[in-house]
């Protein structure tokens, strides 16, 4: 990760913003056909198909040795799932998180889509989950610190609902590399860290647990879970600090309209 923090020009965030939206366009297409009987590895498949015929490479792919395009992280797996050949059936959850490169720069966003009839219990998570991101961008303005917006998610999830927010995992910059400093934490106080400027891109990503905080990874080296088997959510969005409020880079509108067309899928 690079340790240095610049602000993006203007061509920049436009270029991010590209990438980005191919990355919710690759979620889009998720959207649109999961369903109970597909594989992991197929939908996995699917969306490399797509951001190669966008002029785009799969971001994660190869990256640290990781082997797919998108990481699937369903039930218990908080982030990092290996594709496989899993099969999807009705009452999963599933976080599924791709980024994209071209011209230079990186795109980053990730959504939990639940298969299905759900227990109330977890519907709730995925919705105060999906809330507790956009509290977390409301506090990406020019002047205010990266505790603000850990503090933000923190507060809308342990502290209202007594969810567990991973500590192991945070958020972070994004650019000319896909993983850039600021690191971004989903915990903090307000007035603490580094202080935002404007043109910073970062990636801001709640990962919550309905149960304990606490995690732990499997033998492949990739694939985080929650220690006590219990589901959890994730929702991410690339954002650019602006000097009034954020201008979010990535599209979760395109994934969600889909959702809607897709009986197979919960509308959160």
């Amino acid at each position: 990760m690079s340790k240095r923090i610049y602000s993006k020009t203007k061509e920049e965030v436009e270029r991010i913003r590209k990438n980005c939206l191919i990355v919710s366009d690759a979620l889009a297409l998720v959207a649109e056909i999961l369903t109970p009987g597909m594989t992991a590895r197929q939908l996995d498949k699917a969306a490399e198909e797509l951001i190669l015929d966008a002029g785009a490479r799969p971001a994660f792919k190869g990256y640290e040795g990781f082997p797919a395009t998108l990481c699937i992280s369903p039930n218990d797996v908080v982030v990092h799932g290996i594709p496989d050949e899993y099969e999807f059936v009705e009452g999963d959850i599933v976080s599924i998180d791709c980024g994209t490169y071209s011209e230079g720069y990186f795109g980053d966003a990730a959504y939990t889509f639940a298969l299905g009839e759900i227990p109330e219990e977890i519907v709730e998570l995925l919705r105060i989950t999906k809330e507790s991101l956009y509290k977390g961008i409301e506090k990406a303005v020019s002047g205010n610190r990266v505790g603000d917006i850990g503090a933000a998610v923190q507060r809308h999830t342990e502290k209202l609902y007594n969810y567990g927010v991973v500590r192991e995992l945070v958020g972070h910059g994004v650019g000319k590399e896909l993983h850039e400093e600021p690191q971004i934490p989903n915990y903090g106080r307000r007035g603490k860290g580094k202080k935002l400027k404007e043109g910073w891109v970062i990636a801001i990503e709640p990962m919550i647990n309905l149960g304990d905080r606490r995690v732990i990874q499997d033998d492949d080296g990739w694939t985080i879970r929650t220690k006590d088997s219990s589901p959890s959510a994730h929702f991410e969005h690339t954002v650019a600090v602006g000097r009034s409020q954020a201008d979010i880079l990535s599209d979760h509108r395109r994934i969600e309209e889909n959702i809607k067309k897709n009986p197979n899928l919960l509308v959160i």
